[in-house]
């Protein structure tokens, strides 16, 4: 493949980061980060940045102890806007159609990977999408990665979570038609 646009949202959005600086961006004209999870989703010594390393724990924890309320609990903050009862059943359906294990090791991934070179290798059209009211991974990574990567752009979702893509889905879908092909 070639000149393809890649796009990743959160943890997605970290492995797209990581995908250029470990292939050079092979075959990528564009690429689109949705609240991605870099250069690193927890605070660290020199990065006061992010989530305390004791909420991903509790998410871990929680997913090897009560699954079905660690996801009802990330359900809760993952959107802004208001979502119906039948919605909110569904993306906790979703969730627990993923293995209970590999949850765990996504956010494990949270605690161990940083990206902070990464973002600096990435050379083509950038598009960052952030909701500002994302608790899952804080606006300000948005605003770090725009920052640190060469020809990117940061659209800020006024009124959006984590979910950007549901939140206000008319605005997101504008906004990806118009990068892509520009």
């Amino acid at each position: 493949m070639r000149d393809f646009t890649l796009a990743g949202h959160s943890t997605g959005g970290a492995i797209a980061i990581r995908y250029m600086a470990r292939h050079k961006g092979f075959g990528v004209a564009k690429l689109v980060l949705i609240a991605a999870a870099a250069p690193s989703l927890i605070k660290r010594p020199n990065f006061p940045y992010g989530l305390e390393k004791e909420a991903v724990m509790k998410i871990i924890q929680g997913t090897y102890n009560d699954r079905p309320k660690m996801l009802t609990d990330f359900g809760d903050t993952f959107f802004f806007q208001y979502i119906t009862k039948p919605f909110s059943d569904w993306f906790f359906q979703l969730g627990l159609q993923a293995g209970g294990w590999a949850t765990a090791e996504i956010a494990n991934t949270w605690i161990n990977e940083v990206l902070f070179f990464d973002l600096g290798t990435i050379n083509v059209p950038t598009l960052i999408i952030h909701g500002i009211h994302d608790k899952v991974v804080p606006f300000e990574l948005g605003e770090i990665q725009n920052k640190m990567i060469k020809y990117s752009k940061l659209i800020p979702f006024k009124y959006s979570g984590h979910g950007s893509f549901y939140d206000e889905r008319d605005k997101f879908n504008k906004e990806m038609i118009n990068f892509i092909e520009e």
